[in-house]
Formats: C-alpha cells, sequence, structure tokens
C-alpha cells in the first residue's frame, strides 16, 4: 500500500482551482497555454497556481498534463487484459484487497433492491473532487456521486433514480465515517477494508467487481471486461453497466478508457474523470 498524506484541509477549494484550469486547458491544448495564461484565467499568480495545483494533484501543473496524454493512457492500459486475469486468479470476494482502497464487497439480489422497504442513508460532505454525495445501506457503503454548481437537488434526484423504490432518508452522520474512508487515505488500511454494497442486475454487479481488480495507476477497456466476462460481444452492455456505476471513485470506473488510450465519457463530467486519474497519478508517482 502506498502512504500518501491525507487529502489538503480544503479539498473542495482546490478542486474548484484545478476544475476550471483542466476545462481551460481542455479546450486550448493545442495552443500549450503557459502557466502564466493559466494562472491568470482562474484568477491567482502564477506562484500560487503553481502551489494550489501541486499541493491537490501531487504533481506540477506539466506533469499533470503528461498523465492526460494518450502515451501515457496506453501505459495505464499495458496488459490490461491480464491485470484482469490476475486479479480472478486470487479472487474478488471476501475481505481481500480488491484494490488501493482496500475494499470488500456484497451485493443485493434484484429482488432484495426492488423491494419497497429499502432504506438508504444520504449526506453531503467534501472530497478532494468537490463535494460528494455519499448512499448508505445498513451495511456499508451503496452510492458515491459528486454535486456540480452546487446543486444538491441534482445529485439527490441522480441518486433516486437509480434505486426508485428505496426510501433515501438524509443522515450525514451515517454517511460521514463512509466519506471518510474512502477519501482520506490515511484510513486505506487492510485491518479495516472499506465494505461496499452494490444493488444492481447481476450483470452489472460482475462490471463493477471487475472494475474493482484495476489497481491504481492502471486502466481497461470495455471490450477487455466484456471479454473477461465470457462475453466478448457485449462492450456497450459493459459501457452501460460501468455508466451506471453508483459508487464512483471507490468502484474505479474513471479507469475504464477506450481502446485507442481515449479519454471516454464519465456520469460525472469528463474534466472530473481527468481530475481523478491525474491525481491517482500524483499519487502513484508519490510512491
Amino acid at each position: 500500500m502506498l502512504d500518501f498524506p491525507a487529502f489538503p484541509v480544503a479539498p473542495g477549494a482546490d478542486y474548484a482551482v484545478v476544475r476550471k484550469a483542466i476545462e481551460f486547458i481542455s479546450t486550448r491544448w493545442r495552443d500549450q497555454p503557459s502557466i502564466e495564461a493559466i494562472a491568470d484565467h482562474v484568477g491567482l499568480s502564477a506562484s500560487h497556481f503553481q502551489h494550489v495545483f501541486k499541493r491537490w494533484a501531487g504533481l506540477t501543473p506539466k506533469a499533470f498534463l503528461q498523465a492526460l496524454t494518450i502515451e501515457r493512457a496506453r501505459e495505464l492500459l499495458r496488459d490490461s487484459a491480464s491485470v484482469l486475469d490476475a486479479a480472478y486468479d486470487v479472487g474478488l470476494s471476501g475481505p481481500s484487497r480488491l484494490h488501493d482502497l482496500f475494499v470488500t464487497h456484497e451485493a443485493l439480489t434484484p429482488g432484495d433492491y426492488r423491494r419497497d422497504d429499502l432504506e438508504l442513508a444520504y449526506g453531503f460532505h467534501p472530497s478532494p473532487f468537490g463535494e460528494a454525495i455519499v448512499v448508505a445501506a445498513p451495511r456499508g457503503l451503496a452510492g458515491l456521486g459528486f454535486v456540480d454548481d452546487g446543486d444538491r437537488a441534482a445529485a439527490l434526484a441522480d441518486m433516486r433514480k437509480r434505486w426508485p423504490r428505496a426510501r433515501l432518508v438524509e443522515d450525514e452522520a451515517a454517511t460521514a465515517p463512509l466519506a471518510a474512508r474512502a477519501f482520506d487515505s490515511a484510513q486505506w488500511r487492510p485491518d479495516a477494508p472499506l465494505r461496499i454494497v452494490m444493488i444492481g442486475t447481476d450483470f452489472e454487479v460482475r462490471v463493477w467487481e471487475t472494475l474493482l481488480a484495476v489497481p491504481m495507476g492502471r486502466a481497461t477497456t470495455y471490450s477487455d471486461i466484456a471479454r473477461h466476462l465470457g462475453k466478448p460481444n457485449a462492450a456497450r452492455a459493459v459501457g452501460a453497466a460501468v455508466g451506471r456505476n453508483p459508487i464512483s471513485f471507490v468502484v474505479p470506473c474513471h479507469r475504464v478508457l477506450g481502446r485507442s488510450g481515449a479519454l471516454t465519457g464519465y456520469h460525472w463530467g469528463l474534466a472530473r474523470k481527468q481530475a481523478i486519474i491525474g491525481w491517482e497519478a500524483g499519487r502513484t508517482q508519490a510512491g
């Protein structure tokens, strides 16, 4: 396990600056904007911008951009299929180390998650990638999404759509420990694995379990997941299941790339996917 510091005291404030910078760079990358130009766009001096960016990402802006190139993505995809094979060789069930967050999981059956009496708690918490909505089932983390533009109602509506027959009750006291376990790397410990509860169809759960096998600093493709599940022609269905993953970041759907290495779409926004991949690059390089 890599030993990195917990996220900064004000991760949301840093992320707001970083996201604005990423969006600026993404539309002007052909011009190779200077640090001064990016800093001016986000309203900071060049030196302050460099400091904020490095504090958040663990990388300089230049190194962060390099982590998001097609060449780097292709490196992440190297031996993608064999990574999944190795993960299944050691098994995905039980309290084994599934990936860098030390996650253990269980699944509710389709009958369970369609019950009218399923109650889930939710709460809003800071994260390195903006404000997060965290959803908890009685036995663990069931959902993790993000709030954009301060619109908590939209984030909650997104989670309600995933389990339309469940009753979601606001309870930040119940969700706060799960948020800390997910985002504070000081709490990523094998002796206290983060328990998640996968609530979806059998096929969706199988896809999400496969995502848990992709380690930080690596990536996979929809077609490799489909092949691994014994359904080589189901890449489109895999893509749909990845898009319906309700536990962002912890179940790392952001580590699924196009076969070419392209950063394909992401339910919580491409800028956030870029941010998570770059943030992870900073931590794997630090290790």
